[in-house]
């Protein structure tokens, strides 16, 4: 959406760019997230998001479904962040390939930075649902 806002105010002012003059945020880039729940090497998923936030959110609803299969009986699970890092951290691996569109390449990510953007996306969602 963000986009299309974009590039419509640039048609809109007839500013002559071409899109690869434009430099996204890392943040709406192409996101790969590389799973490894256990040591076993055949338990390797992985998944892609259209952007960073998004695979962010994918790694809180993932570990919300552990909490649901944890809790099968229990109608509402609710955790905190800590939670959800000692989770993150109990993961044999997990790690993120972001697109940069500035060298065509993607650029690996570690825990410790997935939860950080974490930690900036659920403080970012409780602030505008504060508002």
């Amino acid at each position: 959406m963000c986009c299309r806002l974009l590039i419509g105010y640039i048609a809109a002012k007839k500013v002559h760019l071409h899109l690869s003059d434009l430099v996204l945020p890392v943040d709406w880039s192409h996101t790969i997230l590389l799973v490894q729940p256990t040591k076993r090497p055949e338990g390797r998923t992985y998944a892609d998001y259209e952007s960073v936030n998004e695979c962010m959110e994918g790694v809180c609803k993932m570990y919300e479904e552990h909490l649901k299969r944890m809790n099968p009986n229990s109608p509402s699970i609710t955790y905190d962040i800590s939670q959800l890092f000692d989770f993150i951290d109990d993961l044999a691996d997990l790690s993120c390939l972001v697109y940069r569109a500035d060298t065509q390449t993607y650029q690996p990510y570690n825990k410790d930075w997935i939860k950080e953007k974490i930690y900036v996306l659920l403080r970012r969602q409780a602030q505008q649902a504060g508002k």
